[in-house]
């Protein structure tokens, strides 16, 4: 029995325009994994028995908590069944068909019944591209993806195997997904719109069209007459051939904002995001409109090469690869490969009456690594927070603090009780195990030399430099690159005029500029007040 599965519009467009290369620019829940990249990587198997394929993620870390189980649970949902029509992370059982040229290894593998298979390829895995022959190519979210090292050793990889499949339409063929990027470094697939020929998308769409009409031609000469006449057989397969001529040269760009998925999503999803994200993030990942972006903030020497991922890939490994969501429990700082355990972490705090700030780093040579940032919000307090840190470094060897701060700790505490913060903080890390070096900077720097040191901080012009770990700081990205700048009788100083109003819809406390306060505290002390046994090499190769 066939079983009934929906797709929204721009999903059935994408399916059924069929284009060799597909970029599709969408919101978030437009059901980009499940309902686009999900048939793409079914059709590619289907249409080319025992070929190759490459999933391209940024880092293994994602696809293996987004990508790979998304699209698995779609395709349990439309009746494949695991161990049966495909299996995950393990050599196939003996009645699946051998693949043209087998892997060396299955580890990060996902292996189709017919002999097709997909290879796990994540940019923080080095040589993961390395002797494949691949004969299509999902490249999911192409923001955060290094487009020169997908363009050196990815795309190469992408040829097909022409004596097989080179009728085929699917044979190279790719599928670019991603939300809209905010900054240049992650808008290399935009330039896909201008490469789409619109004309041939529109000869594509009405041969579909016609196709379709012309099997509803046959199957009413069947059901009335019992014979079909010729001339339609030869139609339809004419039809078919132009189809496949035309997809495999198409390009089909697409944008689309999460409002296209309104029928599934409802209008209280919409509100919710736009109340919960800032203006910037809606704007890109749920409008999926493209901005300009901002070059006056406070922050404004920070350049995209400031932010890495660094994913442990062997912890990683440990975890396999299933098509069941892996606890998030288990994603602590063993899954960090940028954290020296036998060496002390660094943090600068900010406090407030309804949020309160950890941005915990370290150094390695000249860098200073922001390694991770944590937030609690209205009745979680100073020591919620201080239990969240101990518990993703539950791992950590070293179990040493080094706390830098300014008078704003002493002699007040309006986040939990009688005593000032410094005595708060000090007492809680003790008290879950962790001891704590104090390091007092004094009364906090002047704005306009604060924005002098870190500015060149950037630049490079500071003893150390600054790097952000994408993954581990998301909230604190998103506060550091809104940091606006105001000019008053005081001269040149952080805005700071939204942190004592209540949270409103499109301005979270999160994204404001108390966590940026933390990171210039932890800045600051790292820089100005260095400890002579906190530094360690750098080793992890982080990118």
């Amino acid at each position: 029995m066939s079983k009934q599965v929906y797709f929204n519009d721009p999903q059935r467009l994408v399916q059924l325009v069929g284009a060799n290369t597909s970029v599709i620019v969408a919101g978030r829940r437009t059901g980009k994994t499940d309902s686009i990249a999900a048939p793409f990587v079914l059709r590619c198997m289907q249409r080319m028995p025992r070929s190759c394929g490459g999933i391209v993620v940024p880092t293994y870390k994602h696809g293996l908590t987004n990508t790979i189980p998304g699209m698995l649970a779609a395709w349990k949902r439309w009746g494949w069944i695991e161990g049966v029509h495909f299996v995950v992370g393990k050599k196939p059982p003996k009645s699946f068909a051998d693949p043209i040229r087998p892997p060396f290894e299955y580890k990060h593998v996902i292996s189709f019944y017919n002999g097709s298979y997909a290879v796990i390829i994540s940019q923080d895995r080095p040589g993961s591209s390395n002797s494949l022959t691949l004969s299509w190519l999902l490249v999911d979210e192409a923001r955060f993806v290094d487009y020169d090292k997908l363009k050196n050793e990815t795309l190469p990889a992408n040829g097909g195997i022409k004596v097989d499949f080179g009728h085929c339409s699917a044979n190279h063929a790719m599928m670019v997904l991603s939300d809209m990027p905010q900054g240049k470094r992650g808008s290399w697939f935009l330039n896909y719109r201008e490469k789409m020929d619109p004309e041939l998308i529109e000869a594509i769409k009405g041969t579909v069209f016609e196709l379709w009409k012309t099997r509803e031609r046959i199957l009413k000469a069947r059901e009335t007459s019992g014979e079909v006449p010729a001339y339609l057989r030869d139609y339809r397969r004419r039809l078919d051939r132009d189809l496949n001529k035309m997809r495999s040269v198409a390009v089909f760009y697409k944008e689309y904002s999460s409002i296209e998925n309104l029928q599934l999503l409802g209008e209280k999803y919409i509100a919710q995001m736009k109340r919960d994200l800032p203006p910037l993030t809606f704007q890109t990942s749920i409008l999926c409109r493209r901005l300009g972006i901002a070059k006056d903030g406070f922050y404004s020497s920070m350049r995209e090469h400031h932010i890495y991922d660094a994913s442990d890939l062997d912890y990683l490994d440990s975890l396999g690869m299933s098509s069941d969501i892996v606890d998030p429990s288990l994603f602590d700082a063993r899954a960090d490969r940028d954290v020296d355990p036998d060496a002390p972490i660094m943090i600068g705090m900010d406090y407030n009456a309804n949020i309160n700030w950890i941005v915990a780093g370290q150094v390695h040579g000249a860098r200073l690594d922001v390694i991770k940032s944590f937030y609690t919000k209205f009745d979680r307090k100073i020591p919620a927070l201080i239990a969240d840190f101990c518990a993703y470094y539950s791992s950590h060897r070293n179990k040493r603090v080094i706390f830098y701060y300014d008078s704003t700790a002493l002699g007040a505490n309006y986040a939990v009780n009688d005593q000032d913060f410094r005595w708060v903080i000090i007492n809680e890390f003790q008290r879950l195990g962790w001891s704590v070096d104090d390091v007092y900077l004094g009364n906090p720097m002047r704005h306009d030399e604060k924005y002098l040191l870190i500015s060149q901080a950037f630049s490079g012009k500071q003893r150390l430099t600054p790097f952000f770990n994408r993954q581990n700081n998301e909230d604190l990205l998103i506060a550091i690159q809104s940091a606006g700048v105001s000019r008053g009788r005081l001269g040149f100083r952080k805005n700071k005029a939204g942190e004592k109003l209540a949270e409103s819809e499109e301005d979270l406390l999160e994204h404001r500029t108390d966590g940026t306060d933390a990171f210039d505290t932890l800045y600051i002390g790292a820089e100005k007040f260095p400890q002579s046994d906190i530094s360690t090499p750098l080793i992890y190769g982080i990118h």
